[in-house]
C-alpha cells in the first residue's frame, strides 16, 4: 500500500506545476506579441519623415496618419474582449495577429496616402484583441499580490518594441529603406502563430487558477463608481502623453532638434529599454510590499501617482537646449512612466469587482485610445501652425499632472473593498 501511495502522491503536485508553467508560457507569448503589436504600430513613426518627404504630406495630414490606427483600435476594444470571452484565447488571438501583421507589411506596398491610411485602419482591427485579452488573462490567473510581475513583463512588450522599432527600425530605414521597414517587420512576425497555437489550449479562458466570479457586476455601478471614473481620467491623459510620446517624438528629435535618423533612434530607444526595466522592478517591488503590508490599492496608487509626477519632466524639453539635456529629459520622464506602468494596469485588476474586470479593462482601453486618436492629430495642427514644439510639449506633460490628480483624488481605498476581488 505505501508503495502505491508513493507511485500516486506527486501526480497533484506534478499537474499543479504542469499548470504554473503553462501559465508563464503563455505570459512570455503575451510579452512577444505585446513585441511585435508596439514595432508594428510605431514603424510609421520612425518612417514618418522620409514618408512625409516622399508622399508630400503635411505635419497636419501625417497627425491624421498616425492617428488612424487608433479610430478602429478604440472602437474594437469591448467588441475584441468579448470575441475573446465567446471563442476563447487561442484562435481568437492567432487570426488578430496575422491581421494585423499582414496589414503592417502592407503599407510597404502602398502608393497612395490613401492606401496607408486603409492599412493602418486594418492595423487597429487586428491590434484590438491585444489588451482586454491579455489583461483578463492576467486577472483571471493571478492573485492580487501576484497580478504585477505578469502585468510587467507582458507590457515591457510595449516598451521594448518602439524601443527596436527606433533603434533597428531607424538603422533599417537607413539601410533599406522604409518599404522593407513595413514588409520584414510585419511578415517576419508571423512566425509568433506556431508557437502559439502549439502552446495555448483551445480551452484558455476556461483554465484557471483563480477562481471565476459568479454573479455579474451591473453597467450601472460600473458607471456611477467614482474610482471608475478616476480610472478613466486617468487613462485618457496619461494615454494622451504616451502616444503623443510614440508618434511624435521621433519626428520632433529629427524636426526640431536636428538629429539624424540613427541618432534619433538611439535617444529614443535607451530611454525606452531603460523604462522597460524600470517597470518590471516598479512591479515586483509592488507585489512584494502588497505581500508583506496588504493594501494594495495604496501601493498600486503610489507608484502611478509618483510615476506620472516624474514622467512630467518631459516639460524640460522646451527650455534644455543641449543635446544631453534633451536625453535627460526623456530619459528622467519615462523612467517615470516605468515607476507607472504596470502598477497603473494592475490598480485597475485590483479595484475591479472579478464580475466586471473584463469590461472595465475594454472601457479603460477604449478611453485610452480615444486620447490615442486625439494626441497624433491635436499635435500635428499645433505644430502645422506654430511651426515648433513647444507648446505640444506642455500639453502632454500637463497631461501627465492631470492623470495623477485623478487617481489621487478618486481613487480611494476606503471605497473598495479588495476582500472580495480575491481569488476564492
Amino acid at each position: 500500500m505505501s508503495t502505491h501511495l508513493t507511485t500516486r502522491a506527486p501526480a497533484p503536485s506534478a499537474a499543479i506545476d504542469g499548470v504554473a508553467k503553462r501559465r508563464w508560457l503563455v505570459v512570455v507569448l503575451l510579452f512577444v506579441a505585446a513585441l511585435a503589436n508596439y514595432i508594428d504600430r510605431g514603424n510609421l513613426s520612425v518612417a514618418a519623415v522620409p514618408l512625409m518627404r516622399d508622399f508630400g504630406i503635411s505635419p497636419a495630414r501625417m497627425g491624421t496618419l498616425l492617428s488612424s490606427f487608433f479610430w478602429t483600435y478604440a472602437l474594437l476594444q469591448i467588441p475584441a474582449g468579448y470575441l475573446v470571452d465567446r471563442f476563447g484565447l487561442r484562435w481568437t488571438y492567432a487570426i488578430a495577429f496575422l491581421v494585423w501583421s499582414v496589414a503592417s507589411a502592407a503599407v510597404g506596398f502602398a502608393h497612395s496616402y490613401s492606401q496607408i491610411l486603409l492599412f493602418r485602419l486594418l492595423l487597429g482591427v487586428g491590434e484590438a484583441a491585444v489588451q482586454p485579452a491579455s489583461l483578463a488573462f492576467i486577472s483571471r490567473n493571478f492573485s492580487i499580490e501576484q497580478q504585477g510581475l505578469p502585468t510587467a513583463i507582458y507590457l515591457s512588450g510595449m516598451s521594448f518594441g518602439p524601443a527596436l522599432a527606433a533603434g533597428a527600425g531607424a538603422a533599417l530605414v537607413v539601410q533599406v529603406g522604409w518599404r522593407l521597414l513595413f514588409i520584414l517587420t510585419g511578415l517576419g512576425a508571423c512566425i509568433w502563430i506556431v508557437p502559439w497555437l502549439l502552446a495555448v489550449p483551445s480551452d484558455t479562458p476556461r483554465q484557471s487558477s483563480v477562481a471565476r466570479p459568479k454573479t455579474a457586476t451591473p453597467w450601472k455601478t460600473i458607471i456611477t463608481d467614482p474610482t471608475i471614473w478616476g480610472i478613466a481620467i486617468g487613462a485618457f491623459f496619461y494615454s494622451y502623453f504616451w502616444y503623443y510620446c510614440l508618434t511624435w517624438l521621433p519626428s520632433y528629435l529629427v524636426m526640431a532638434r536636428g538629429f539624424s535618423s540613427l541618432k534619433m533612434g538611439t535617444y529614443t530607444a535607451a530611454p525606452l529599454l531603460l523604462m522597460a526595466i524600470t517597470s518590471m522592478i516598479a512591479a515586483r517591488s509592488g507585489d512584494l510590499l502588497i505581500g508583506r503590508f496588504g493594501r494594495p490599492i495604496l501601493v498600486r496608487k503610489a507608484f502611478v501617482v509618483g510615476g506620472f509626477l516624474l514622467g512630467a519632466s518631459i516639460l524640460l524639453l522646451i527650455p534644455v537646449q543641449s543635446p544631453i539635456g534633451v536625453l535627460v529629459a526623456i530619459t528622467l520622464s519615462l523612467l517615470g512612466i516605468g515607476l507607472a506602468a504596470a502598477n497603473y494596469w494592475a490598480l485597475t485588476q485590483a479595484a475591479s469587482p472579478p464580475a466586471a474586470v473584463g469590461r472595465i479593462i475594454g472601457c479603460q482601453n477604449t478611453v485610452a485610445n480615444v486620447a490615442g486618436i486625439c494626441a497624433p492629430v491635436f499635435t500635428g495642427m499645433l505644430v502645422g501652425r506654430t511651426k515648433n514644439f513647444d507648446i505640444s510639449i506642455a500639453v502632454a506633460g500637463g497631461s501627465l499632472l492631470v492623470a495623477a490628480a485623478a487617481f489621487l483624488v478618486l481613487i480611494r481605498e476606503d471605497r473598495i473593498d479588495v476582500r472580495a476581488q480575491q481569488p476564492e
